[in-house]
């Protein structure tokens, strides 16, 4: 049911963060997502703490991401990492192109 969920999520070219809210990772993963300017329905935001199956959504970040942490982010299908990730892409320029590859900004 967790992989069912999670790819249920990502499809499409849209940007999907699962997060905690009281995660400072994902806040910063919030904060630098902000910066930019999305079309309507390209960025979501999936809160996975009140979640009965949390526990195995993580388990399934581990197999198909290498992590367990949150958060999680994708572009698209793929797994572009966490909060200090998503920072990094930001700062070095790519993250937008990323972004404008799937053509998710207004």
């Amino acid at each position: 049911m967790a992989q069912e969920f999670v790819t249920a999520q990502i499809k499409g070219d849209k940007v999907v963060v699962f997060l905690k809210p009281s995660c400072p990772y994902c806040v910063l993963a919030k904060d630098v997502l902000s910066k930019y300017s999305f079309k309507s329905g390209h960025l979501d935001f999936i809160d996975i703490s009140a979640r009965d199956n949390m526990a195995a959504i993580q388990d399934y970040f581990q197999r198909v991401t290498g992590a367990r942490t949150v958060p999680r982010v994708f572009i698209g299908e793929e797994c572009i990492g966490g909060g200090s990730d998503v920072e990094e892409l930001d700062r070095s320029g790519k993250l937008k192109g990323m972004l404008q590859k799937i053509g998710a900004l207004q």
